[in-house]
Protein backbone atom coordinates (compact mmCIF):
# COMPACT_ATOMS: atom_id res chain seq x y z
CA UNK A 1 0.00 0.00 0.00
CA UNK A 2 2.82 2.38 1.08
CA UNK A 3 4.67 2.06 -2.57
CA UNK A 4 1.11 3.04 -4.21
CA UNK A 5 0.81 5.89 -1.75
CA UNK A 6 4.38 6.99 -2.81
CA UNK A 7 3.76 6.75 -6.31
CA UNK A 8 0.57 9.29 -6.39
CA UNK A 9 2.73 11.31 -4.09
CA UNK A 10 5.34 11.71 -7.17
CA UNK A 11 2.62 12.32 -9.85
CA UNK A 12 0.78 15.03 -8.00
CA UNK A 13 3.92 16.46 -7.21
CA UNK A 14 5.84 15.68 -9.78
CA UNK A 15 3.01 17.09 -11.95
CA UNK A 16 2.13 20.08 -9.91
CA UNK A 17 5.94 21.45 -10.59
CA UNK A 18 5.80 20.68 -13.84
CA UNK A 19 3.18 22.36 -14.75
CA UNK A 20 4.14 25.47 -12.45
CA UNK A 21 7.74 25.51 -14.26
CA UNK A 22 6.16 25.29 -17.63
CA UNK A 23 3.71 28.09 -17.15
CA UNK A 24 6.27 30.19 -15.90
CA UNK A 25 8.92 29.40 -18.90
CA UNK A 26 7.70 31.71 -22.02
CA UNK A 27 7.59 34.36 -19.82
CA UNK A 28 10.89 35.09 -17.73
CA UNK A 29 10.05 38.60 -17.32
CA UNK A 30 6.90 38.10 -15.18
CA UNK A 31 8.84 35.29 -13.00
CA UNK A 32 11.59 37.51 -12.65
CA UNK A 33 8.68 40.33 -11.19
CA UNK A 34 6.89 37.36 -8.94
CA UNK A 35 10.45 37.03 -7.30
CA UNK A 36 10.95 40.73 -6.65
CA UNK A 37 7.71 41.54 -5.64
CA UNK A 38 7.86 39.39 -2.33
CA UNK A 39 11.04 41.91 -1.30
CA UNK A 40 12.99 39.18 0.53
CA UNK A 41 16.15 38.71 -1.71
CA UNK A 42 18.98 40.96 -2.68
CA UNK A 43 17.91 42.76 -6.25
CA UNK A 44 21.50 41.73 -7.70
CA UNK A 45 19.73 37.79 -7.14
CA UNK A 46 16.26 38.42 -8.40
CA UNK A 47 16.61 38.07 -11.83
CA UNK A 48 18.88 34.87 -11.49
CA UNK A 49 16.41 32.95 -8.92
CA UNK A 50 13.34 34.22 -11.45
CA UNK A 51 15.27 32.73 -14.81
CA UNK A 52 16.40 29.27 -12.60
CA UNK A 53 13.19 28.79 -10.77
CA UNK A 54 11.05 27.36 -13.40
CA UNK A 55 13.81 25.16 -15.24
CA UNK A 56 14.71 23.55 -11.67
CA UNK A 57 10.80 23.09 -11.10
CA UNK A 58 10.68 21.35 -13.96
CA UNK A 59 14.17 19.16 -13.70
CA UNK A 60 12.23 18.41 -10.01
CA UNK A 61 8.79 17.25 -11.52
CA UNK A 62 10.50 15.56 -14.42
CA UNK A 63 12.33 13.58 -11.68
CA UNK A 64 9.82 12.70 -9.82
CA UNK A 65 7.20 11.92 -12.35
CA UNK A 66 9.72 8.93 -13.87
CA UNK A 67 10.84 8.05 -9.65
CA UNK A 68 14.34 8.76 -10.62
CA UNK A 69 16.83 10.19 -7.80
CA UNK A 70 13.06 10.17 -5.71
CA UNK A 71 15.01 10.94 -2.62
CA UNK A 72 16.86 14.29 -3.27
CA UNK A 73 14.27 15.40 -5.68
CA UNK A 74 11.54 15.29 -2.72
CA UNK A 75 14.47 17.57 -0.67
CA UNK A 76 14.48 19.62 -3.24
CA UNK A 77 11.22 19.48 -3.41
CA UNK A 78 10.08 20.06 0.22
CA UNK A 79 13.34 22.53 0.55
CA UNK A 80 10.88 24.91 -1.77
CA UNK A 81 7.74 24.43 -0.77
CA UNK A 82 9.01 25.86 2.49
CA UNK A 83 10.80 28.34 1.22
CA UNK A 84 7.22 29.25 -0.98
CA UNK A 85 5.44 29.02 2.68
CA UNK A 86 7.51 31.13 4.32
CA UNK A 87 7.56 33.42 1.83
CA UNK A 88 3.70 34.10 1.35
CA UNK A 89 3.32 33.67 5.08
CA UNK A 90 6.52 36.78 4.83
CA UNK A 91 4.10 38.88 2.08
CA UNK A 92 0.65 38.03 4.40
CA UNK A 93 2.75 39.55 7.27
CA UNK A 94 3.93 42.30 5.77
CA UNK A 95 0.42 43.28 4.13
CA UNK A 96 1.45 43.03 0.67
CA UNK A 97 -0.81 42.42 -1.90
CA UNK A 98 1.00 40.59 -4.43
CA UNK A 99 0.24 37.20 -6.98
CA UNK A 100 2.32 34.32 -5.57
CA UNK A 101 3.47 33.65 -8.95
CA UNK A 102 3.17 29.86 -8.24
CA UNK A 103 1.80 29.25 -11.71
CA UNK A 104 3.07 32.18 -13.52
CA UNK A 105 1.89 35.96 -13.17
CA UNK A 106 3.12 37.31 -10.09
CA UNK A 107 3.89 41.04 -8.87
CA UNK A 108 1.23 43.33 -6.93
CA UNK A 109 -2.64 42.68 -7.11
CA UNK A 110 -5.21 44.48 -4.89
CA UNK A 111 -7.07 41.76 -3.02
CA UNK A 112 -4.35 38.77 -4.08
CA UNK A 113 -4.16 38.51 -0.30
CA UNK A 114 -7.25 36.54 0.21
CA UNK A 115 -6.09 34.04 -1.35
CA UNK A 116 -2.78 33.18 0.97
CA UNK A 117 -4.12 30.97 3.20
CA UNK A 118 -5.39 28.85 0.32
CA UNK A 119 -1.59 29.11 -1.04
CA UNK A 120 -0.30 28.22 2.24
CA UNK A 121 -2.34 25.00 2.71
CA UNK A 122 -1.76 24.27 -1.05
CA UNK A 123 2.38 24.14 -0.57
CA UNK A 124 2.15 22.68 3.20
CA UNK A 125 -0.10 19.88 1.59
CA UNK A 126 2.48 19.62 -1.04
CA UNK A 127 5.66 20.32 1.25
CA UNK A 128 4.23 17.06 3.65
CA UNK A 129 3.89 15.01 -0.05
CA UNK A 130 7.44 15.53 -0.23
CA UNK A 131 8.48 14.66 3.06
CA UNK A 132 7.05 11.73 2.64
CA UNK A 133 8.71 10.79 0.09
CA UNK A 134 11.92 11.51 1.39
CA UNK A 135 11.16 9.31 3.84
CA UNK A 136 9.91 6.28 1.41
CA UNK A 137 11.50 7.10 -1.97
CA UNK A 138 10.90 3.56 -3.39
CA UNK A 139 7.75 3.51 -5.00
CA UNK A 140 5.89 1.53 -7.84
CA UNK A 141 6.82 2.16 -11.74
CA UNK A 142 10.16 4.28 -10.19
CA UNK A 143 13.44 4.26 -12.30
CA UNK A 144 15.26 4.09 -9.06
CA UNK A 145 14.08 0.45 -8.29
CA UNK A 146 15.30 -0.39 -12.26
CA UNK A 147 18.61 1.73 -11.82
CA UNK A 148 19.67 1.42 -7.74
CA UNK A 149 18.00 -2.13 -7.24
CA UNK A 150 17.46 -2.50 -3.46
CA UNK A 151 20.20 -5.24 -1.47
CA UNK A 152 17.07 -7.92 -0.76
CA UNK A 153 15.88 -7.49 -3.77
CA UNK A 154 19.28 -8.05 -5.17
CA UNK A 155 20.47 -11.83 -6.64
CA UNK A 156 21.30 -14.62 -3.51
CA UNK A 157 25.47 -13.90 -2.98
CA UNK A 158 25.43 -10.52 -4.92
CA UNK A 159 25.54 -8.48 -1.73
CA UNK A 160 28.05 -10.75 -0.12
CA UNK A 161 31.54 -9.54 -0.13
CA UNK A 162 34.16 -11.53 -2.25
CA UNK A 163 36.21 -13.57 -0.06
CA UNK A 164 39.80 -14.62 -1.32
CA UNK A 165 40.81 -18.26 -0.82
CA UNK A 166 44.09 -18.84 0.13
Amino acid sequence: MQVWFGLAARLVVGGVWIVAGLLKLPDPAASVRAVRAYDLLPEAVVPTVGHVLPVLEVVVGVCLVLGLLTRVMAVASAVLFAAFVAGIASAWSRGLQIECGCFGGGGYREGASSEYPWEIARDAGLLLLSAYLVWRPRTKLALDTLLFPSAEKAPAGRTQPIEETT
